[in-house]
Formats: C-alpha cells, sequence, structure tokens
C-alpha cells in the first residue's frame, strides 16, 4: 500500500476536478437550448410534411395576389 501524503492527496484532487470539468462539458452538450429545439421540431416537420418552406410559402403568396 503506497504511503499517504499530502502532495498524493493534492495530486489526487487535481485529477479529480480535471473529471469534473470533463463531465460538466460532457453533460452540457447532452442538452439542447430552446433554440435548438425548436430548429429540430422545424427540421421534422418539414421532413413529415407538416410544414412548408419559405420559399414554397413566397411562391403561394405571390400566385393568390397573381
Amino acid at each position: 500500500m503506497k504511503q499517504v501524503t499530502l502532495e498524493r492527496v493534492h495530486k489526487e484532487i487535481e485529477s479529480l476536478k480535471k473529471l469534473v470539468v470533463a463531465m460538466q462539458e460532457t453533460i452540457a452538450d447532452c442538452f439542447l437550448t430552446a433554440e435548438e429545439e425548436n430548429f429540430e421540431k422545424g427540421l421534422k416537420e418539414l421532413e413529415n410534411g407538416e410544414t412548408i418552406s419559405l420559399q414554397d410559402l413566397e411562391l403561394e403568396r405571390k400566385d393568390v395576389k397573381s
């Protein structure tokens, strides 16, 4: 068994700090912001034919005005 010294404890704590920071970054990357969630929802709606693109909407408006 290795002898416990302040230097060893300090090194272990620094290693743990680095792991916690890495975990926090990973966790933060797992969640979407509200803006990202809305974007994803819009893409799914477009793929499912539940909405139309802005270009198609503008074309429809032009046809109605004509």
